[in-house]
């Protein structure tokens, strides 16, 4: 069966740290790029940071130096380390996966994660 688990979300302080993993399964994890997406109330869905299939990596500028992603192609995982969180960090986190190979938009993605909220609040 085809899916991606997110888990790792939850109510952090402004300035601190979170771990999002998302566990893929039913597919050639190799041959995939992964993203993480994210949603906030009453905004869109947006790009924030993504994994190509040799490892290259692309953010947008809100997370530069604060987010990082990361894969493990023998554990079929991807991992997302947040840090330096902010309250306009709030939103409910996506994993996604394209099978183009390198990152791509909303559009592209193949397979989607049920999503984690992620809150940042003091």
């Amino acid at each position: 069966q085809l899916q991606l688990v997110e888990s790792g979300g939850g109510l952090v302080q402004p300035g601190g740290s979170l771990r999002l993993s998302c566990a893929a399964s039913g597919f050639n994890f190799d041959f995939y790029a992964f993203g993480w997406f994210r949603q906030a109330p009453g905004k869109e869905r947006e790009g924030v940071i993504c994994i190509d299939g040799d490892g290259s990596t692309n953010y947008t500028d809100a997370v530069k130096g604060r987010f990082t992603i990361s894969r493990d192609n023998a554990k079929n995982t991807v991992y997302l380390q947040m840090n330096m969180l902010k309250p306009e960090d709030t939103a409910v986190y996506y994993c996604a996966a394209t099978d183009e190979y390198y990152c791509s938009g909303p559009e592209r993605q193949n397979y989607w994660g049920q999503g984690t909220q992620v809150t940042v609040s003091s």
